[in-house]
């Protein structure tokens, strides 16, 4: 029998896709390469553009639970925090304190229910907000960790990844193309807390 797997990602524009002309974005090509022949997925994307943790802590729980019935094999994929670290009207839109707070909370009461991951924020062309990116992707991390829940940070190899690189450059400033997306859901597949066959 087929396993019956309904992974729910919620997050931002990087996991809605934005900038990608083939509309997959990395979930959707990280699912394309995590099917197997005895693997069915049903993907949602849940991903918004300019939300921040902050958004994502309002509208996670009743967005998921329609998405994920009891008898399947549920998980959801938080991804988040490039949006907390822009400067708006002079001051961030979310603080680090808050974004850990949110983290904390969407963290815990998801995985209270289902089995919980996490993708850290990836980073831009901005140098400046990149160390605010990688800032709270390092408490991210640690939150995780204290929290016992899987937590894949791709802020440093994208950084240097020379497709993520010329497609965020050659785009917006922010969002990758199709191959930049391919990249990070490469990262994300070779992970080794992502084996959906087990």
């Amino acid at each position: 029998m087929n396993k019956d797997i309904r992974i729910c990602f919620v997050g931002d524009s990087f996991v809605n896709g934005v900038g990608d002309k083939e509309k997959l974005g990395w979930s959707g090509r990280l699912c394309a390469l995590s099917e197997k022949t005895n693997i069915e997925i049903t993907y949602y994307n849940l991903g918004i553009r300019r939300n921040t943790s902050s958004d994502i802590c309002k509208r996670w729980r009743q967005e998921c639970t329609c998405r994920l019935p009891q008898g399947s094999e549920n998980l959801i994929v938080f991804s988040f925090g490039v949006n907390d670290t822009v400067i708006e009207n002079g001051k961030l839109r979310v603080s680090t304190e808050q974004s850990i707070n949110n983290a904390k909370k969407i963290l815990i009461e998801a995985s209270k229910i289902y089995p919980v991951k996490m993708i850290g924020p990836p980073p831009i062309e901005d140098k400046i907000q990149n160390e605010r990116i990688r800032e709270i992707d390092t408490s991210f991390l640690s939150l995780c960790e204290e929290l016992s829940i899987p937590y894949l940070s791709v802020f440093e190899e994208l950084k240097v990844n020379p497709i993520w690189l010329e497609e965020v450059s050659s785009n917006d400033g922010a969002h990758p193309r199709s191959k930049g997306y391919s990249a990070l859901a490469r990262l994300v597949e070779s992970w080794e807390f992502w084996n959906l066959s087990s």
